[in-house]
């Protein structure tokens, strides 16, 4: 047989197990090794959870409005109360009482903010930390902080930390998405990135504001070219690469390009049922309802039922929820983007026996402070002091309040939290010591964790 009828043939075949959808060519840089579906990475003890949810509501959230009721805010709003010493970003005055209203839940009878109304229906499943602490009231600093460990040095986020850890449990779609409508959060790509992590390992965005398929996965097809034409083009730029990737080995940009390709032609094959949200009931539909967020969430849990391993939905472009002003129309606004998909999305993984498996957490990179802005009182200012975050599914001891802020909101006292022992928990709930999951870097040993973390042993079952 001549090589062109072996070509041909190899092309005739790509066709009918591809259905004719183009991109086709990228076949040809899966070579045998590659296709197969590797074995999960082990982990180090039995884990409680196999996903991470990560429900980021970037711009900062106010804890006083949300999950951590403060009534001395209502007595003394608009009052001096004297320099409490601690440095905000801009210029705070007198507290400022909540504009919403707080009511029990569930048998364990915690308060959550009208706001989340729907959500606080699971708060009997969720364990709210209400005294994290972050380093410094600023956003970008912030933002890696909780995403990769360090607020200054590039580290690999904890997506890509995780999926080095315990591998990907579907071969034909990423290990690790992050969902973002509209456009990138504060810092971009950076939020997700590997680092010095194998490019493999980096989180894959989608701009989950686009419904049609081809423009939630841009470049999945093509309508400018044909299949034959195109296999030919894939075929040489395969050849191309890998004599390019032969001669810079150590490039790691490279090797995660290369890398893209790959994954874009295993999507192809299961992409278009995955992100097809048009094959659920009209029930599950309006559950979530027809809203981007309602969209988004929806499609994280197809994702999780498909084995993706950890997925990141963001609030937005920017930083939605840094509401220095306006923050009563701006926070119930976004609050109601929210409640209902979280309610669904938490109600449907239980549905489907997804929840314990599931391990999800809500919050943003810091809070907000319980004094305004001058002039007005209807704004705050970050806060990395003490804030809230709440965590449920996948081994997570629900019902629980772990910690506190002062009797204002402002600063952690009772059991400060670090974003490093959050990482460090929710890491041991995927079965992974955080301190035995290390990549030897520059000389170094280097972790997510850094030299820092402790369990949260009450927020554990």
């Amino acid at each position: 047989m001549t090589p062109h009828s072996t070509l041909s043939n190899r092309r005739e075949l790509l066709k009918r197990i591809g259905m004719g959808m183009p991109l086709l060519g990228l076949a040809s840089l899966l070579q045998p090794d590659t296709a197969k579906a590797s074995p999960d990475k082990t982990p180090h003890f039995a884990p409680r959870a196999k996903h991470v949810v990560h429900l980021f509501m970037n711009g900062g959230p106010s804890q006083v409005d949300t999950f951590d009721p403060k009534p001395m805010l209502e007595k003394w709003h608009g009052k001096d109360i004297g320099n409490l010493n601690l440095r905000t970003e801009r210029r705070t005055g007198a507290p400022m009482k909540s504009p919403f209203s707080f009511n029990q839940y569930g048998e364990s009878g915690i308060p959550v903010s009208d706001l989340f109304r729907r959500t606080a229906k699971h708060v009997d499943d969720m364990a709210i930390i209400r005294s994290m602490y972050a380093e410094v009231p600023n956003h970008e600093p912030s933002l890696m902080l909780m995403n990769c460990g360090d607020i200054q040095l590039p580290r690999p986020s904890f997506g890509s930390w995780v999926t080095y850890g315990l591998g990907s449990e579907n071969q034909n779609l990423p290990g690790f998405l992050a969902m973002c409508p509209g456009g990138y959060p504060i810092v971009s790509t950076r939020n997700w990135r590997s680092s010095f992590l194998p490019g493999t390992y980096q989180g894959t965005y989608l701009d989950t504001k686009n419904t049609e398929l081809d423009k939630l996965l841009e470049n999945i097809r093509s309508d400018s070219t044909g299949t034959e034409r195109q296999t030919n083009q894939l075929e040489l730029l395969t050849t191309l690469n890998k004599h390019h990737l032969e001669k810079h080995t150590a490039d790691p940009k490279l090797e995660a390009r290369i890398r893209s390709f790959e994954m874009a032609y295993r999507m192809q094959l299961e992409a278009a049922e995955a992100f097809d949200l048009a094959r659920e009931t009209q029930y599950t539909l309006d559950m979530y309802g027809d809203t981007v967020i309602g969209r988004q969430l929806l499609l994280t849990r197809r994702l999780i039922e498909r084995g993706v391993r950890f997925i990141q939905a963001w609030s937005g472009a920017g930083q939605p929820w840094d509401n220095h002003s306006g923050l009563e129309t701006a926070h119930r606004d976004l609050a109601q983007q929210w409640d209902q998909p979280i309610d669904a999305f938490i109600s449907d993984l239980k549905q489907r026996g997804l929840f314990d498996e599931t391990l999800i957490l809500w919050g943003g990179e810091f809070g907000r402070t319980p004094v305004a802005e001058k002039p007005a009182l209807n704004g705050r200012d970050h806060n990395h002091y003490g804030f809230s975050v709440w965590l449920a599914g996948g081994g997570i001891k629900g019902g629980v309040i772990h910690g506190s802020t002062d009797e204002f909101g402002f600063r952690a006292i009772e059991s400060p939290t670090s974003v490093h022992d959050l990482h460090a928990t929710m890491l041991h709930l995927l079965g992974l010591d955080h301190e035995r999951l290390t990549f030897r870097f520059a000389g170094r040993d280097f972790r997510l964790t850094d030299v820092h973390g402790n369990l949260i042993q009450q927020v554990l079952q």
